[in-house]
């Protein structure tokens, strides 16, 4: 039997009461527990350059990943199935059918797939960077002293969770945390969906002591403190939900501003002298694997270069062109 829908109340944690204020309403963080330390620059340091190993371990950027003890048949093979993926890749995930039907057209496939690779690259370097500042909020929120425990969840709804203390009571607050990289990363249909499933996370979290709030963490815009609403009533998607932009968000959890925190990335980044955006020679075999998927759909000439857009096009809709 599908699991029943808790029923979503109101949680009765310190909230703004001003009907006048743009904040009416929201969390009022005065009366929680504040920050007993400014953290050292290596103690930053030291949770940023974990967080950069993590990240770049889970996103696994590089599409090759190619065991070196395969023997050359295997090898072969695997290139192989790689070409098809990265051809379907490029199908599936076009961002303009017209205007990619366009730049492709006279050029030849090794440099389409070369450009594929580079887009592929660039997406998982989205989520590498997502996951990245997800660890540095969750491992610098750890050490501040403000928190009773931050732990992590890792599931689809939300990242992490911290449990601070109300003041003056005897009593805390879960902060049921999902870090986003910007607010349009999830786009303006998914948000109630992503509102709804992280609130219901948080009402049956058996775990948890005390009410509750549900923060959409925006790493990267600048701002402060909204509520998503809805768009005809403009009455709130949730009662316990709110998006924290990163001029809120950053302090809130480490203590740091946002510069302060893009500006330690950026030191810690300069100092391994990595590139985020790898550059690897794609192999010969996975080259024409690619080249053979494009043969097989009639999308290439004999010289291997795209030469009609309106069939190119007609793949990027859907259609399986079919062989002269």
């Amino acid at each position: 039997m599908p699991t029943p829908k808790p029923r979503i109340t109101r949680q009765n944690y310190p909230r703004i009461l001003d009907a006048g204020s743009k904040l009416n309403d929201f969390l009022d963080e005065s009366c929680l527990k504040g920050h007993s330390r400014k953290l050292s620059r290596s103690a930053v340091t030291a949770v940023i350059e974990s967080a950069i190993e993590f990240a770049g371990t889970k996103a696994s950027r590089s599409l090759l990943e190619i065991p070196g003890d395969l023997t050359s048949a295997d090898r072969d093979k695997l290139l192989k199935r790689k070409g098809k993926e990265l051809f379907n890749y490029f199908i599936k995930y076009c961002s303009d059918p017209a205007s990619t039907a366009l730049n492709c057209n006279n050029k030849h496939y090794k440099e389409v797939a070369k450009e594929q690779f580079l887009n592929q690259t660039l997406q998982k370097q989205r989520m590498n960077s997502g996951w990245r500042y997800q660890f540095i909020a969750k491992g610098l929120a750890s050490k501040t002293g403000r928190f009773d425990t931050v732990s992590d969840l890792g599931t689809q709804e939300a990242d992490f969770n911290a449990v601070v203390e109300i003041t003056g009571k005897q009593q805390s607050l879960s902060m049921y945390v999902s870090v986003k990289n910007r607010v349009n990363t999830m786009g303006g249909q998914d948000w109630p969906k992503a509102i709804e499933a992280i609130e219901r996370m948080a009402a049956l979290d058996k775990n948890r002591t005390g009410s509750y709030i549900c923060i959409f963490g925006i790493a990267m815009d600048r701002g402060t403190r909204m509520i998503k609403r809805r768009a005809g009533t403009q009455n709130p998607h949730a009662h316990n939900t709110e998006v924290w932009k990163s001029d809120f968000f950053w302090p809130f959890f480490t203590n740091l501003s946002y510069e302060e925190i893009i500006k330690s990335v950026l030191e810690v980044l300069m100092k391994s002298g990595k590139s985020d955006i790898p550059l690897i020679e794609l192999p010969s075999k996975l080259l024409d694997s690619f080249g053979q998927c494009c043969r097989e759909n009639n999308l290439i000439n004999g010289d291997g270069r795209f030469v009609d857009a309106y069939k190119l096009a007609e793949v990027f809709c859907g259609r399986k062109a079919k062989k002269k």
